[in-house]
């Protein structure tokens, strides 16, 4: 199988419980909630997205077999072997993670994060589920390390989700591009974490540092 890959890149984890680490993040094209056309937002399931994942044109973007892209990975990271990080995101990445990819990531030493919507299960091969559960989709993945909700997002049952097995559970404020840090849904978000001591609250620090 050739996977499509719209970006790959070394950054810092801007979200959630790993946020500052070292990080190769492997984007996959593609995904089953919004197809990344504009004209197609409103209708779409998920509406809020501020990720281009349309396409292979990003950075070191392409078709790639399983052994190539791994080692792309690896190359990117560098010659240090100690700590080796990559997170599959997307777009939706479980429509293409496959034992392939998990299998060749972990010969060259990669603890694997994946960060996903939960509509379709993630591979038993990775070592850290973060999912980002969309209001109005079927999540099926109700265990894992991180549950990560954007906010406000309205139709969420999070009396619901705080009954999934999840070992951490984040409320992140939805982008909105007002006023960074004072916006509302910042506001609304750190009212939310201070109402429900269950969550904790997540920022996009990768924004705040100007990472990508």
């Amino acid at each position: 199988m050739s996977y499509a890959v719209k970006e790959i890149f070394l950054t810092l984890q801007g979200e959630g419980v790993h946020a500052g680490r070292r990080a190769v993040f492997l984007r996959f094209a593609g995904c089953n909630l919004w197809t990344g056309r504009e004209e197609d937002r409103a209708s779409a399931i998920c509406q809020f997205c501020d990720t281009d994942f349309v396409g292979m044109d990003g950075i070191n973007g392409g078709r790639y077999e399983a052994d190539v892209l791994a080692a792309k990975v690896a190359e990117l990271w560098g010659a240090d072997a100690e700590s080796r990080y990559v997170v599959m995101t997307g777009g939706e990445p479980m429509l293409q993670v496959d034992d392939a990819i998990v299998d060749a990531l972990n010969a060259h030493g990669f603890t694997i994060a994946i960060e996903s919507n939960g509509t379709i299960a993630t591979h038993h091969g990775i070592d850290w589920v973060c999912i980002s559960p969309k209001a109005g989709s079927n999540v099926i993945q109700h265990k894992g390390d991180e549950l990560k909700l954007v906010w406000p997002q309205p139709g969420s049952d999070t009396a619901a989700m705080e009954q999934w097995n999840f070992a951490n559970f984040l409320i992140q404020p939805m982008d909105s591009g007002d006023a960074g840090l004072n916006s509302l849904n910042v506001k609304a978000a750190t009212r939310f974490v201070m109402d429900h001591p269950k969550w904790r609250l997540s920022l996009q620090n990768h924004k705040i540092l100007g990472l990508p």
